[in-house]
């Protein structure tokens, strides 16, 4: 059996493994703060953990479709290369943001940044493609 975007699947599930960890993070804080589900307020703890949750899937809806946009326009080593970064950002940006609020910054300019680039560079390929299959 042949993958044909065996570097942008993997990069797809560590993404997703990441946000799992996120989750899991949420239920930690819920449990040590005592905070039940479904509530969404509480300690900042609390707050912090569920806003780095909600944050990272607010992010995954531009993510994904760049990444996978760009593999297929541009290629799947380089949408790997680039797609990378998002979830390494995600990670020093929940690190960061569960420690204090303050502390997210670049986590966030990290994935942001590898989103833009994968969106801009899926944009500019179809562009050309569809400007190609007209001319």
């Amino acid at each position: 059996m042949s993958f044909i975007y065996p570097h942008t699947g993997l990069v797809t599930l560590v993404t997703l493994a990441v946000y799992f960890w996120m989750s899991l993070q949420t239920a930690k804080v819920r449990s040590k703060t005592n905070t039940p589900a479904p509530a969404m307020t509480g300690p900042d703890e609390l707050m912090r953990a569920i806003r780095v949750h909600e944050n990272t899937m607010e992010g995954l809806i531009l993510f994904l479709p760049a990444l996978w946009l760009f593999a297929l326009t541009i290629g799947d080593i380089w949408a790997a290369l680039v797609g990378i970064f998002y979830p390494i950002g995600r990670i020093v940006y929940a690190l960061g943001y569960y420690a204090a609020a303050n502390k997210r910054s670049r986590g966030f300019m990290i994935g942001l940044i590898s989103t833009a680039i994968l969106y801009l560079g899926a944009l500019i390929a179809l562009v050309m493609a569809a400007i190609q299959a007209h001319a």
